[in-house]
């Protein structure tokens, strides 16, 4: 859900439509491909060596420097920085939250908030029928028009050296914006995502599935918190971090592209249905 995750540009034009299906590779993509997670992590790792090496001060400026140096390089490379500034502002308060407190493991607690408040609007969702995986997934690629019903998820073949054609440059951003012109008002739904008892139950269960993994981070690392196992909360971190979240994000990607599929059929078996005037 990077995030967003997204359907090509808004995720909205006709099951088929190139314009409009998912990249095979976009789940890497959506957090910044292997270099991206590294990047990510770097601050953190930088933080509990330094840490343990020489103490509070010195790890609290070198997550900065980290932070700084993942941000100059993805300028350097070209690449977008939008996850860097995301990660300076996340690290920036975190240091400070660690500096004011004098405690090593106060560098997590802003994350440790961040996982539960999460969770809990996640799981809270769940109350009033409207699963918040469902409400985003159908906001980006709502379900009546198809969009990911062509979706398919590579093979490892695919990954593979010399497997992959390359790629022409494309301004993305710029491809985006002129699809979303160009495209028609989106059609509205004979029959709303939530009154279907199929769509309804599986994204109930991909929001319990994000929620019991946020709860699962929080709880994590509020025990070493509390235990103030400096070095375990930055292995939970990382290791709780992307690595599952790539995971949750292929298997959420292949429930919603069945689901999508699901609905898409119901249109054709309608029209066949139909007797000829």
């Amino acid at each position: 859900m990077t995030g967003p995750t997204g359907a090509g540009p808004s995720g909205s034009g006709p099951a088929g439509d190139p314009a409009f299906t998912f990249d095979r590779h976009m789940v890497l993509d959506q957090l910044g491909g292997w270099r991206g997670m590294v990047d990510a992590s770097l601050p953190t790792v930088a933080f509990v060596v330094a840490n343990a090496v020489g103490g509070l001060r010195v790890g609290i400026w070198t997550a900065v420097a980290a932070a700084v140096l993942v941000f100059l390089l993805r300028l350097v490379r070209r690449q977008t920085v939008q996850q860097a500034i995301s990660g300076l502002f996340a690290v920036a308060v975190a240091v400070l939250i660690a500096w004011r407190t004098g405690e090593a493991r106060d560098f997590f607690v802003l994350g440790i908030v961040r996982n539960a408040g999460i969770a809990l609007v996640l799981l809270g969702s769940l109350l009033f029928r409207r699963p918040l995986v469902g409400v985003v997934a159908e906001w980006l690629a709502p379900s009546h028009l198809g969009a990911m019903s062509g979706h398919r998820l590579s093979s490892l073949r695919d990954r593979l050296p010399g497997r992959r054609a390359p790629v022409p440059a494309v301004d993305v951003d710029a491809a985006a914006e002129e699809v979303v012109r160009a495209r028609e008002p989106d059609v509205a739904p004979e029959v709303h995502w939530r009154d279907d008892p199929r769509m309804l139950r599986a994204y109930s269960w991909l929001t319990v599935l994000w929620g019991a993994v946020f709860l699962l981070r929080a709880a994590v690392q509020g025990l070493f918190w509390w235990q103030n196992e400096v070095g375990w909360l930055g292995t939970s971190s990382v290791v709780l971090g992307l690595p599952v979240t790539a995971v949750q994000l292929v298997v959420t990607l292949w429930v919603v592209a069945r689901l999508h599929r699901h609905r898409a059929a119901e249109p054709a078996a309608d029209e066949q249905q139909r007797p000829a005037a």
